[in-house]
Formats: C-alpha cells, sequence, structure tokens
C-alpha cells in the first residue's frame, strides 16, 4: 500500500500550480493509504480523526481538484463515487456480495491495440471490471434447519 508524503503531494501539487493545505495532504494520505477505495463520507470520517474541524464539504471539493489534476481516481459504482489512490495502471474486482473492490493486475492491453489498429481509434483510457463474490463471500456458512424429529439440525450429520 502506497502512502503519499508531504514532499511527494507538494511536488504533484505544484506542478498543477495547487497548493498542498493541510487537508488536502490529509485526504492524500486517507485515500493512498486505503485499499477499500473510500467513498467521500468514508474519507470525510477518517480525515476528521486527524483534522476535527474539515467539512463534508471541503473533503468533497478537494476530492474533485485532487482527481481533477490526476492524483486520484475516481469510480462511479451503484453505490456512487469512490476514489482510488493507486495511480498504477490495475483492474478492480468487485464482490457483489458484499461490494468489497479489490485492485487486480492490469489485464493485457491488447484490445485497445487492435480498436487503434482496426478502426482507426484513439483510446486514451480503458476501464476492466471483474464482478463476482470474494473469498470471504464464497465461504459456506453453518445453514441451520429444522430436522426431520422437529429439533434443529446445525449442519451436521
Amino acid at each position: 500500500m502506497r502512502i503519499i508524503t508531504k514532499t511527494s503531494g507538494a511536488d504533484a501539487l505544484r506542478a498543477t500550480g495547487r497548493r498542498l493545505t493541510r487537508a488536502r495532504r490529509i485526504i492524500l494520505d486517507v485515500v493512498r493509504a486505503s485499499d477499500a477505495h473510500p467513498s467521500a463520507a468514508m474519507v470525510y470520517r477518517d480525515a476528521r480523526r486527524r483534522l476535527p474541524r474539515v467539512s463534508l464539504a471541503t473533503i468533497y471539493r478537494n476530492l474533485r481538484m485532487l482527481a481533477g489534476e490526476g492524483l486520484l481516481n475516481e469510480r462511479r459504482d451503484a453505490a456512487g463515487m469512490r476514489f482510488d489512490g493507486n495511480m498504477a495502471a490495475h483492474d478492480h474486482f468487485t464482490c457483489v456480495a458484499c461490494g468489497r473492490i479489490v485492485d487486480v493486475p492490469a489485464a493485457r492491453a491488447r484490445v485497445s491495440e487492435r480498436l487503434a489498429g482496426h478502426a482507426g481509434f484513439e483510446v486514451l483510457s480503458r476501464r476492466v471490471e471483474f464482478f463476482g463474490r470474494c473469498v470471504r463471500c464464497r465461504r459456506p456458512r453453518s445453514t441451520t434447519r429444522p430436522s426431520p424429529t422437529g429439533g434443529v439440525n446445525h449442519g451436521r450429520s
């Protein structure tokens, strides 16, 4: 897991003409330290531990600005907007049972190359998503069902 340092955050923001305020540094730290692809509400909850007077509006405004400057990625999903601090090329697996999002190594870019060569498209970005159930949600749960004798059978024979 990557955690942005004050220097690297300051350098990245200065390159875009922006200052690294304390709130921005904390927001970057929170998002980049998380592998949960946090929502603005999750960032707000964690940032308030270090900056108690920060407002939710400040969190939203800075998340949008940081994503616009290329320091974070925005991910829209069924639950709303999520933020990704992993700027390396990667794809995502989303568990349809619990909603957990996991970074996975990027698939080969052959489709992008074929689109560019065959149809003349210029591919600027791509997004590959995998959906299924994570290992935690696939674990068999103990079942309770009535036994023929009227007691409860806890899945044991």
